[in-house]
């Protein structure tokens, strides 16, 4: 794929309908990286990973009002638009950057909007604690795709739950779209990147890469053959707590569908998942068996 020399900024529905519009008429496919801005090497890579597979790429900055609770941090979110045009630029695989405002998304409002209701699923781990919140993803996720129409959709795994949900949201709603996933991009000493490690101080940022740590242990002791996932999951908790962390959630999952294991899974079927408060910060991470 050739990128164009500057990506073109684009900030209405029917300005980026147009764009994709004739791209379809040059018969190009078009993949969608959907975030929310302050970008850093993570969002990058999944540019990397559309630029691979499509012929174009639209990359969508939106912080979406609709997933976050009333006691988030909505407001504080940062939204550095300059600086993220600029790494758009520089990484060369963007073609498009769909910046939105909130009446493009939300005509009749953010609190007026028709919403989507996921399944169960929704509800648990990251969900048992910020209720409402994959609702929203989910929403505002169904949205760009109407309005976007990609072939492609490129999301990361560090939000592993997110990733299975919208395959799920996707295949039950027919939507005309692959789902793509792209690896966790990490720092040096284990940290998945987010745009949240910014609120950790210099303290809180030393201490951050054990929940990594933590969840290497979990695996390494799934591949030794240990099968008592409730030990495993209060023993990452343990970690966690005793590293400076608040725990949220240690859970062994199924991978395929994040249902709860069996004595029957193998261990290259499993992944964990972890959430934890440190300071202001709500790290979540990941890790496949």
């Amino acid at each position: 794929m050739s990128a164009l020399p500057q990506p073109r900024t684009v900030r209405t529905v029917s300005s980026i309908r147009e764009l994709v519009g004739s791209c379809r008429s040059a018969h190009q496919t078009v993949a969608l990286v959907p975030t929310m801005g302050n970008l850093h090497a993570g969002h990058l890579s999944l540019a990397q990973i559309a630029a691979e597979i499509a012929d174009k790429v639209v990359l969508s900055i939106f912080v979406n009002p609709t997933q976050f609770g009333p006691d988030e941090d909505f407001a504080a979110y940062p939204r550095t638009f300059d600086e993220d045009w600029a790494r758009v630029r520089d990484a060369g695989t963007v073609d498009a950057v769909f910046v939105p405002d909130v009446a493009e998304i939300y005509p009749f409002g953010a609190d007026q909007a028709v919403r989507l209701t996921l399944p169960p699923l929704a509800q648990e781990l990251c969900g048992a604690t910020r209720p409402g919140h994959f609702d929203g993803v989910a929403t505002v996720v169904c949205r760009l795709l109407n309005i976007v129409a990609p072939d492609l959709l490129v999301l990361g795994q560090k939000d592993y739950q997110q990733f299975i949900l919208m395959q799920r949201m996707v295949a039950d709603l027919r939507l005309p779209v692959s789902v793509i996933s792209g690896p966790i991009q990490r720092e040096a000493d284990g940290l998945a990147m987010s745009s949240r490690n910014r609120y950790l101080t210099t303290a809180e940022r030393q201490i951050a890469p054990a929940l990594h740590a933590m969840l290497q242990y979990v695996r390494s002791a799934l591949r030794s053959g240990a099968s008592d996932y409730s030990q495993l999951q209060a023993e990452g908790a343990r970690a966690l707590a005793e590293a400076g962390f608040r725990p949220d959630y240690v859970e062994v999952r199924r991978l395929a569908d994040l249902a709860k294991p069996t004595a029957d899974d193998r261990p290259d079927e499993l992944v964990i998942l972890a959430a934890g408060w440190l300071g202001h910060a709500r790290l979540i991470d990941n890790l496949l068996v």
